[in-house]
């Protein structure tokens, strides 16, 4: 057994959190799980992406969001300079898309996702009408009013 002792602070007595996943909500490509959420720190979401379905053509004002994808075949798309590029992401492969940066993601089979990102949400504006390109469905932009912090 562990004396108790005081490191700089830092006491031995807490205790890790485990959590379950929790579904977001519903989505028109799939399934998205909220895994865990560090409040105003952090949150890892999984990500379920039917092959054949994508996400709006996006930018976001607040949130920077990281991912690996772990099975499947994915479709990055993104704009540099004025242009929108595809990067075929495989399984292993990993990407981040800072805040600003316009992206999109397409399956091109069924894909798992990990994603880390801050702990921003309902923040997106969709961008297909600049590029000449129809809308897809699925979730619209929001005001900056409507974005939610946890």
């Amino acid at each position: 057994m562990i004396k108790s002792k005081n490191f700089s602070g830092i006491k031995l007595n807490k205790k890790p959190i485990f959590s379950k996943p929790k579904t977001i909500g519903r989505r028109l490509w799939g399934k998205e799980e909220l895994l865990v959420l560090i409040p105003r720190k952090l949150m890892l979401k999984k990500l379920f992406i039917k092959a054949g379905s994508k996400g709006g053509l996006q930018f976001h004002r607040k949130k920077d969001e990281c991912g690996i994808l772990i099975s499947g075949l994915l479709a990055v798309r993104y704009i540099h300079n004025k242009k929108i590029k595809k990067k075929i992401i495989k399984p292993g492969d990993c990407f981040h898309f800072p805040t600003g940066v316009v992206h999109q993601e397409e399956a091109i089979k069924d894909c798992v996702i990990i994603e880390g990102s801050t702990t921003v949400f309902n923040d997106r504006v969709r961008v297909e009408e600049l590029f000449g390109i129809k809308a897809s469905k699925g979730l619209p932009s929001t005001t900056i009013r409507e974005i939610i912090y946890k």
